[in-house]
């Protein structure tokens, strides 16, 4: 059999190959041709997976080392007996990692106005969702969800508006799919949201889909003032990005969000099951091996003059240092894919220790509910 993968995921070399003919190649390269004769596509955002790419070939499975899976035509495969599966979740620790990142940032920045006096708002509340929500409580902010198909399943939770969030929150932070049409509609909800009357002094960020924010819109919210920053991951047009945001965002990062090595490594070790579970490979319970560490794990902090919220903000930041991201891109903005592919070892709260010099209890209680060990 023969399996078609993207180059860029990781840790999978050497891994289908002694069960199968392997051809690595660039996702948004792969080509009609390429999988004629295959069995089976691993991918990621950049292979278009629709009639035009899968036609008359003999592909039986697609599986997307990704939350996301809006680049497979769904139906198409439906229609044609293609199973395909994507990777819920793998990515939700990562994510959580850069919003913390953002917060942090916001905290430095705005010293007058504490992240913990803050109320956050979450737009989507599933795997991703849930642990930005678990992130804004641990650090101290008031919380509100709003994810219409949970509340109107009657799932658990007390559920907001688009309106309440827009006068009530200093954050409003989107981790929906993408729905183009239909009754849960995402596409461009960021740009109907800020036509809402809003609270002063409000940031936006964007980590789920480039068509739920529109460049144009958050530029335009931003020249008019209706925001006061924005937060950047993921665009319309990618790559070709518009660099009038870029370089107005507060924070602009190049779809980067969910590439902590430990939301790679899941994602990679969800599609090698996938694909174990229905070809018979002996891999089911596989998962990279070796994941490397950073140089230092251990984080020394010492608490002297400082708020249990300043300590975290710190820890978060040596973890990720979101400004590198930032000026990375704005060096470059034709670097974008690059940016992604050579993206640099980042690991998650979880791998690291807070060793923190003259620590208060409600410190120790802060740093563990976001993952640090102590």
């Amino acid at each position: 059999m023969k399996i078609v993968i993207d180059d860029k995921i990781p840790f999978i070399k050497g891994v289908f190959e002694p069960y199968a003919e392997v051809l690595y190649k660039s996702g948004a390269a792969i080509s009609a041709a390429d999988v004629h004769d295959a069995d089976a596509i691993i991918t990621r955002t950049r292979t278009k997976c629709n009639a035009a790419l899968l036609q008359g070939s003999k592909v039986s499975m697609i599986a997307t080392a990704t939350i996301g899976f809006d680049h497979i035509d769904t139906a198409y495969c439906n229609r044609n007996n293609i199973e395909w599966t994507n990777s819920p979740g793998c990515n939700s620790g990562s994510v959580k990692q850069y919003l913390g990142a953002v917060l942090a940032t916001l905290h430095t920045m705005y010293p007058h106005k504490p992240i913990n006096q803050c109320t956050l708002g979450v737009v989507g509340v599933g795997y991703v969702g849930t642990k930005v929500a678990s992130l804004g409580r641990a650090l101290g902010m008031t919380v509100l969800l709003n994810d219409p198909p949970r509340a109107d399943r009657g799932d658990a939770g007390e559920w907001h508006t688009l309106e309440q969030l827009a006068l009530q929150c200093d954050v409003v932070t989107f981790h929906t799919p993408l729905f183009t049409d239909g009754k849960y509609k995402t596409e461009g909800l960021a740009d109907r949201f800020l036509q809402l009357p809003s609270k002063p002094g409000q940031v936006l960020v964007n980590t789920s889909r480039g068509e739920v924010a529109s460049t144009s819109a958050v530029v335009s919210a931003l020249n008019t003032q209706r925001l006061a920053q924005a937060v950047i991951d993921v665009w319309d047009n990618e790559p070709d990005i518009l660099p009038e945001l870029a370089q107005k965002a507060l924070i602009a990062t190049p779809h980067i969000a969910g590439y902590s090595a430990d939301g790679k490594a899941m994602g990679t070790a969800m599609v090698v099951r996938a694909l174990s579970k229905k070809f018979g490979f002996p891999l089911l319970n596989w998962f990279p091996p070796n994941v490397p560490l950073p140089e230092n794990t251990t984080l020394t902090i010492d608490q002297t003059g400082l708020s249990p919220v300043d300590v975290a903000c710190r820890a978060i930041l040596a973890t990720y240092p979101i400004a590198g991201d930032v000026e990375r891109l704005r060096k470059d903005l034709s670097a974008f894919e690059y940016l992604r592919g050579a993206y640099p070892l980042r690991r998650e709260f979880e791998c690291y220790t807070a060793d923190v010099k003259n620590i208060l209890p409600e410190t120790a209680v802060v740093l563990q509910n976001l993952g640090f060990k102590i």
